[in-house]
């Protein structure tokens, strides 16, 4: 179970926990559930026409009697395509597609299409996936501080972050197990860490010690310090963290974890492919690889501005032994000796090659010409957003910008920021809104679209204070129902509706 730290984390509990016992009761209540239904359908009557535009176009819950023609797959495809396309393509999402320019698309999918048959789990028929898959890792190893390391840095190229994430708490897991006899562990991180923690805690019987950050939104790392015990198997920290697009105090993180002889794990999934040439182009950037001797982990996505192709991550170790604790090996199975680096089995070899690709075409000039270019769009984003009253910038971030308001409801900027084209993150605990600036946005008139539209969003959501929306009303409950459950609820059917075919 999450946990957090200090007398104010304690009283949280208590709360969460009184709650927790009442909802059930409450829900018992004749009429209450029957009610919270009706309220479920509603929410989700309004998400439904964005979730599924697709209506008029042929649908197949079941296999066709016979196989429809090539062509008329792709035709159908390309109508698919060919709707999505324009949003991301001019640069009206916040993150979520990094490069996107068509040379380099394309260039991607050829490397693809020539090994979309390989599969890593067979290394005798496709050596040369296993070299790509090596060289990816070292190229990432090298960026995020190896030479300086004085250990060899080591890793696997995995399916995403999530799965970098999983995969290191697990080794910080049966490190603990095998090496301090621990059986009940704890990690400790702060609230912005991302929730692939969480999910890594459910699956692997983790507990979750949260500790608050500051007003930067930076870790507290004095509470970091409090929250240690003799059950505490890693430090977590996050460069930057996807919230706030804030980097925390890895440096005091990392030394702190080594003075107690625990892990210190970096989550630069966001980050790692953007700060390295940040440092190098004279941004403000605090140490936060494998320079810091305390440093015993990064997860880095090149799917993200590695300009990589959607599936691929890296996870990174301080040493072998480490990186062993995350391996899979059956030796007994009548099916023959199995062993797998990653959760996954097969893996789609065409990924990897792309993604090797990608970074051996680019090369360190070319990340060097992006992030210049994203991050001064961002400087000019910033600013702006700062320029527009009854908005406050949070914190001092680089790139991701996260913006929030106390003169009106955020989400109703969020939501009709969404009927002008624009998919941002919603944020909560504050409620705020997001922008994760890429090469989308570096295009002539991006930006400046980008805060008109705003500007006109704003003033939209002061003229009109009666307005409910349909988005708004699902991140305000979610950011102010004391009953998680209810929550919880209304999240597994959002993705029930998703399923729906």
């Amino acid at each position: 179970m999450p946990r957090e730290d200090g007398l104010w984390g304690f009283l949280r509990r208590r709360l969460r926990s009184w709650l927790a016992r009442l909802e059930r009761p409450v829900r018992a209540v004749p009429g209450v559930e029957r009610r919270l239904e009706e309220e479920y359908a509603e929410v989700l009557r309004g998400l439904e026409p964005l979730l599924k535009p697709y209506r008029d176009l042929p649908a197949f819950h079941r296999l066709p009697p016979e196989g429809r023609s090539p062509e008329w797959v792709f035709q159908h495809l390309e109508a698919l395509a060919a709707r999505e396309e324009p949003r991301w393509r001019k640069g009206y999402a916040s993150g979520a597609v990094y490069h996107g320019g068509g040379p380099h698309v394309a260039f991607l999918n050829r490397v693809y299409a020539l090994f979309s048959q390989t599969n890593p789990l067979h290394p005798d028929l496709w050596p040369s996936v296993a070299r790509m898959e090596a060289e990816i890792v070292s190229m990432t190893a090298h960026m995020l501080g190896a030479d300086a390391a004085g250990e060899e840095i080591v890793g696997t190229v995995t399916s995403c972050g999530t799965e970098s994430i999983l995969l290191a708490m697990k080794a910080y897991r049966d490190w603990a197990r095998e090496r301090r006899g621990i059986v009940r562990p704890e990690v400790v991180l702060p609230v912005t860490a991302h929730a692939a923690f969480e999910k890594a805690a459910q699956l692997l019987g983790l507990r979750l010690i949260y500790v608050p950050v500051d007003a930067g939104y930076r870790a507290d790392v004095a509470a970091m310090a409090r929250a240690i015990t003799r059950r505490t198997i890693v430090l977590v920290a996050s460069a930057p963290s996807f919230p706030h697009g804030i980097i925390d105090p890895v440096q005091e993180i990392a030394t702190l974890a080594r003075a107690h002889g625990i892990g210190c794990h970096v989550d630069a999934c966001l980050g790692g492919f953007i700060l390295p040439w940040a440092e190098r182009l004279g941004y403000p950037v605090p140490p936060f690889d494998f320079r810091l001797p305390g440093v015993t982990s990064i997860s880095v996505d090149p799917h993200k501005y590695g300009y990589a192709p959607k599936g691929v991550s890296v996870i990174l170790y301080r040493g072998r032994a480490l990186r062993r604790y995350q391996y899979f090996a059956a030796t007994d199975w009548p099916g023959g000796l199995y062993a797998t680096p990653t959760l996954l089995g097969s893996r789609p070899g065409g990924l990897i090659a792309a993604a090797w690709a990608a970074m051996v075409a680019l090369g360190e000039q070319g990340y060097l010409e992006a992030t210049r270019a994203i991050l001064e769009t961002a400087a000019r984003i910033r600013e702006g957003i700062r320029q527009i009253a009854g908005l406050e910038v949070m914190g001092d971030p680089l790139w991701v910008i996260a913006f929030t308001s106390k003169e009106f409801d955020i989400y109703r900027v969020l939501e009709r920021m969404g009927q002008r084209g624009w998919s941002l993150n919603a944020l909560q605990h504050p409620p705020a809104v997001h922008l994760a600036v890429t090469l989308r946005h570096t295009q002539p008139g991006v930006a400046e679209r980008f805060l008109e539209d705003l500007r006109e969003s704003v003033a939209w959501v002061r003229a009109h204070p009666e307005e409910r929306g349909a988005l708004a009303p699902v991140y305000g409950m979610a950011a102010t129902l004391p009953f998680r459950g209810v929550v919880r609820d209304l999240l597994h059917r959002y993705l029930d509706l998703l399923y729906t075919p």
